[in-house]
């Protein structure tokens, strides 16, 4: 089972423990229609691997053999591309915030849904390297557009055309995770990162997500109404109520 759930937490597995961790597309396609469909009182998105690693990238003997036998190789690993890129659209339009619990290699599509996520969860031996270039490939998954607004353009292209290995101490210091752990505690705290997120006001920080990830696309005027909209429908939400009447009586809200 590739989608499960957890309280308010939707599990989701992307990966083959099989195949030692590589991309599973039929877990892709499992997670993406999850999500669109995603019900709503589900608070937070816990994306995982399966097995020591988070996910490797694509299976390439897999990804050879499809462009072996495919009629127009270009048309077919096309589509595999889109059905990734399709998860990586679903991830960041999803209204509740993703947490990824990235134990061992991110490497490949596994650093790009790295970084796809809004929080990420290393432990100290975690690594992650684009991969592409080491077997003759450009990335996808978005990773040329979330890199660069992460590290910025310099660092990112020297990550990306030097394929560079990142350690777990590094990508903490650029942003790339947001926290590290022991390696065993990796899956815990992940799911408890992702648990007090469902636990709390969810549609603000669904909004929060939404400005954060639009941000970058706007002038400081645009992003300035867009955040005046975004606390107006706040404070009319059942939460926003909640949470100042709360403030108000100096106790805990209670937003689930």
């Amino acid at each position: 089972m590739n989608v499960s759930r957890s309280g308010r937490v939707l599990r989701c597995l992307v990966t083959s423990a099989a195949r030692h961790g590589t991309l599973d597309f039929d877990a892709v396609r499992e997670v993406t229609a999850a999500l669109c469909a995603l019900e709503p009182d589900v608070g937070a998105v816990l994306l995982a691997g399966k097995g020591p690693h988070f996910c490797v990238g694509a299976d390439v003997a897999a990804l050879a053999g499809t462009s072996a036998s495919a009629a127009d190789p270009r048309a077919a690993v096309q589509a595999l591309a889109g059905e990734l890129h399709d998860l990586v659209r679903a991830l960041a339009e999803v209204p509740v915030p993703v947490v990824a619990a990235v134990r061992g290699w991110a490497a490949g599509a596994g650093m790009s849904l790295a970084l796809a996520a809004d929080v990420a969860v290393a432990g100290v031996s975690t690594r992650l390297r684009p991969a592409y270039p080491a077997i003759g490939l450009s990335p996808d998954g978005g990773l040329t557009w979330t890199l660069p607004r992460t590290v910025g353009p310099a660092r990112a292209r020297h990550i990306l055309l030097t394929d560079r290995v990142i350690a777990a101490d590094e990508a903490l210091a650029l942003g790339l995770v947001a926290v590290v752990v022991a390696d065993d505690d990796v899956a815990a705290e992940a799911q408890a990162l992702a648990q007090r997120l469902a636990d709390g006001p969810v549609r603000a920080l669904g909004r929060t997500k939404q400005l954060l990830r639009a941000g970058a696309d706007r002038d400081l005027g645009e992003q300035l109404d867009a955040e005046a909209h975004a606390i107006a429908e706040s404070v009319a939400d059942a939460e926003g109520q909640e949470g100042i009447a709360a403030f108000r009586e100096r106790r805990t809200p209670e937003f689930g």
